[in-house]
C-alpha cells in the first residue's frame, strides 16, 4: 500500500507541467498541443518526509473530435479510483469552463479527498481569477503555478495531511525493469496489457497511439517486474512532430534504464532496418535481449517455418548471435507466458556469476588445446579467468601479451563460455590483462 495523488483535469490546463514539479524529473511529454498525455503514467514524490506516488492523466472531455476520448476517460477513472487524495486542475487564465463544471459534477461521486487547484496563477489578474472557481462547490481553491512553483509547497503541506503512512522511497527499488521496444504498430502496448489482464495502456490499430513510457508492476513465477511500455521507435527521418520525437527520446531512456529488453518485430514484416538498429542499441548498452515475433498466427507455415525464420534473424544480426528469438501471438494469447520465463531467464543469465575456480577448470583446457594464434611470432600464454563484478557478464582473462589477442579468438572464447555455462540473452564482454 502506498499514497498515491491523482492528478486530473480537462485538457491543457498544465497537468504534466505539474506531475514533473512534483516528481523533480521532466518524465511526462510536455507540448502546447492538446491531448498529449493519454495513459495513466507513475512517478515517486516527496514532501516533508512523506513519500508518494503521482498519477498524471490525460484530459477528460466529452462529445469531442478524438478518437482517444473514451479510452482517457477511462484512465482518469482507474486513476480517481486508485488515489488517496485527488488534484483537480483548473486553468485560471481560461477562467471557468463548462468542461469543468461537468467533471466537477463527475468528481463529487468519488469520495476521495479533492483539491481543486486553479494553475497558472502567476500574476494579480489570474490570482483574482481564480476566485470564480468557487462556483463549482468544490471547497477552497489553491492558486499554484505548475510553471514556476508557486504555491505547490502551501498545496503540499496540505494534501500529506491526508496520508495514513509514511510510504517508499523508492517502491521500484531492485525491482528487473523490462522494456518493452519495437517499431509503431507492432503489438507493444497489446502484450503487456494480455500479461497484466487489464487495460494499462490504450491500444488503438492507429500507430504512434503510445507517446509516454508507461510502467506496470506485473508479478509471475513467483517474480515481481516493472514492465516499460514505449512508443514505437522510427527512423529520424520519419518524425514530423516534435511530441514524436520526445516519446523517442522517452523510449531510449527506457532502454538505457531497464535490464531486459523485449524487441517486438511484427511477422508480417519481419526483420527490419529499425528493428536491427534497437537491438543493436541495445546491445552496445549491454542489456539482455528477448526478440518477440508477434502476430505469429498470421503466418502460413510448415514445419520447417519457424526455424527457417528465426535462422534470417541470426543471418541478419551477425555477429549478434545470442538473443533468445520466441514466436508468440498477442491476439490468441500464443507463448505470451512462456514469453515471460523467457525473459526471467534472460535477466537470471545477466546476473550470473560463475566461480573463479569453474571457469579455469572448464576454460583453461580449451586453451591449451586451442590456443591464441601467434602474431609477430609473439606466443600469447593465458593463465587464469575470473569473472569481474559487473552489471552484465565480463570475464578478464590475464595472459603475458594480453595487446596481441586477435578478435577472432575472443568470439571462439565466447563461443566457448557460452557453451560451458548458457547465456542465452546477454551479451558477454571479455577483456585481457597482463599477469
Amino acid at each position: 500500500m502506498s499514497n498515491i495523488v491523482a492528478i486530473v483535469g480537462r485538457p491543457n490546463v498544465g497537468k504534466s507541467t505539474l506531475f514533473n514539479r512534483l516528481v523533480g524529473q521532466r518524465i511526462a511529454i510536455m507540448d502546447n498541443e492538446s491531448g498529449v498525455t493519454r495513459d495513466r503514467h507513475y512517478g515517486e514524490a516527496e514532501w516533508c518526509g512523506k513519500f508518494f506516488t503521482v498519477i498524471d492523466t490525460g484530459g477528460y472531455v466529452n462529445g469531442s473530435d478524438d478518437i482517444f476520448e473514451e479510452e482517457i476517460r477511462e484512465q482518469v477513472d482507474i486513476a480517481i479510483e486508485e488515489a488517496t487524495v485527488v488534484l483537480f486542475i483548473v486553468d485560471s487564465d481560461v477562467g471557468l469552463h463548462p468542461l469543468d463544471s461537468e467533471f466537477a459534477n463527475k468528481i463529487r461521486r468519488s469520495k476521495k479527498p479533492v483539491f481543486l487547484v486553479a494553475n497558472k496563477s502567476d500574476n494579480n489578474r489570474r490570482l483574482h481569477m481564480s476566485a470564480e472557481f468557487y462556483e463549482l462547490g468544490l471547497g477552497e481553491v489553491w492558486p499554484i503555478s505548475s510553471q514556476n512553483g508557486t504555491g505547490t509547497g502551501e498545496l503540499l503541506d496540505e494534501v500529506i495531511t491526508h496520508f495514513q503512512i509514511e510510504g517508499t522511497e523508492d517502491p521500484n527499488a531492485g525491482i528487473p525493469k523490462i522494456a518493452v521496444l519495437g517499431r509503431p504498430n507492432v503489438g507493444k502496448s497489446s502484450f503487456v496489457n494480455a500479461l497484466l489482464g487489464k487495460k494499462r495502456s490504450i491500444v488503438t490499430d492507429l500507430a504512434g497511439t503510445t507517446r509516454d513510457s508507461i510502467t506496470s508492476r506485473y508479478n509471475a513465477y513467483g517474480n515481481e517486474f516493472i514492465f516499460v511500455d514505449t512508443a514505437g521507435i522510427r527512423k529520424k527521418s520519419k518524425i514530423k512532430e516534435d511530441v514524436e520525437y520526445y516519446s523517442i527520446l522517452r523510449s531510449v531512456k527506457a532502454l538505457e534504464e531497464s535490464d531486459v529488453c523485449v524487441i517486438m518485430i511484427d511477422a508480417e514484416r519481419g526483420l527490419e532496418s529499425q528493428d536491427m538498429s534497437i537491438i543493436w542499441m541495445a546491445h552496445n548498452n549491454k542489456k539482455g535481449i528477448v526478440i518477440l515475433v508477434n502476430k505469429w498466427d498470421l503466418i502460413e507455415k510448415d514445419s520447417k517455418t519457424a526455424h527457417t525464420f528465426q535462422e534470417s534473424i541470426k543471418e541478419a544480426l551477425k555477429p549478434i548471435d545470442y538473443p533468445l528469438i520466441m514466436f508468440i501471438s498477442v491476439l490468441t494469447k500464443q507463448r505470451i507466458f512462456q514469453a515471460v520465463e523467457a525473459i526471467l531467464k534472460v535477466y537470471d543469465n545477466r546476473g550470473k556469476r560463475i566461480s573463479t575456480s569453474e571457469l579455469n577448470d572448464k576454460m583453461l583446457p580449451e586453451i591449451d588445446y586451442y590456443p591464441p594464434p601467434s602474431v609477430k611470432q609473439k606466443y600469447v600464454k593465458i593463465k587464469y579467468i575470473t569473472q569481474l563484478p559487473t552489471k552484465s557478464p565480463t570475464f578478464a582473462f590475464f595472459c603475458n601479451l594480453p595487446q596481441y589477442v586477435g578478435e577472432s579468438y575472443s568470439r571462439f572464447l565466447e563461443h566457448k563460455l557460452r557453451d560451458y555455462f548458457d547465456f542465452e540473452g546477454v551479451p558477454i564482454s571479455i577483456v585481457y590483462r597482463k599477469k
